[in-house]
């Protein structure tokens, strides 16, 4: 977050999720001197606790509450809204950080891996921003950041179905902040490039499919800055760094046999599957 004295951030009380690592535990780190109170979801509910021992040290006064949850479990989602309601914590903000990743061909992937990817990515974000609407409604003013990402905006070869789950999240949000617009919540996405976020083999692959990778690689801190300050100015969708951001916008006025030949696909060769 900007140091300057003139920024003002307006929400107080975040509930973020994939909170134990990567962009989730940054989100937390750079809302802190913000909140009153936050939440944070995760599977690992021993790093969440490190994570929030960590921020009750740095910011005296600050209530952090650990939801372990699977988010691939409907239930453990349907019960975040009572849970935090015996907290007493009603969010202002609700932060879409978890997701999961998958490299390799379409064909030869397992479909655990895969059916997994999917419902965390897309039904899980979509579940829980159903679930937290109406509490984000008894705020005058809230949001809704949900993390997408570059791939989103391209059709990347051995990434496909990661990258059409960001897709998704990115169409999802533009739609939502219309639709949201009139209850007082801003709805934002934040699309990065690669980033060294933990998020395993992911980012790296993912980079190898872009044209400057390099270039477009921006640390976590950068990323989650740049993400929180779209919500504040209430932009639809936001690509962290130049490069990234011209990315976005020169790959998808590309002719698709360029457009293929800057992805990096090649052919290959022709296999019985099954």
């Amino acid at each position: 977050m900007p140091d300057s004295p003139s920024y003002r951030f307006p929400f107080s009380f975040p509930l973020i999720t994939g909170a134990s690592s990567g962009f989730g535990a940054e989100f937390a780190r750079q809302l802190a001197p913000f909140a009153k109170a936050m939440a944070l979801t995760a599977r690992r509910a021993e790093v969440l606790e490190e994570l929030a021992a960590s921020l009750r040290a740095a910011h005296p006064g600050l209530t952090v509450h650990c939801l372990p949850c699977d988010l691939m479990s409907e239930n453990d989602r349907a019960a975040l809204p009572a849970r935090c309601t015996a907290l007493n914590f009603t969010p202002d903000l609700l932060i879409n950080n978890a997701g999961l990743g998958d490299y390799g061909t379409f064909a030869e992937a397992e479909w655990g891996k895969l059916s997994q990817l999917l419902a965390v990515n897309i039904t899980a974000l979509t579940h829980l921003t159903h679930l937290f609407v109406p509490a984000l409604c008894t705020h005058p003013a809230s949001g809704i950041l949900n993390v997408s990402s570059l791939a989103g905006e391209l059709p990347i070869p051995d990434f496909a179905v990661y990258a059409a789950s960001k897709t998704y999240v990115t169409r999802f949000t533009e739609a939502l902040r219309i639709e949201l617009r009139p209850l007082g919540i801003t709805v934002s996405a934040l699309c990065p490039g690669p980033s060294p976020t933990g998020f395993g083999d992911t980012a790296r692959r993912q980079g190898e499919h872009l044209p400057t990778a390099e270039l477009a690689r921006k640390p976590p801190a950068a990323v989650v800055a740049r993400g929180l300050k779209a919500l504040v100015r209430n932009e639809a969708a936001v690509f962290p760094g130049f490069i990234v951001w011209l990315t976005s916008r020169v790959l998808r006025f590309l002719p698709d046999p360029l457009l293929r030949l800057v992805l990096g696909r090649r052919p290959r060769k022709a296999r019985k599957v099954g």
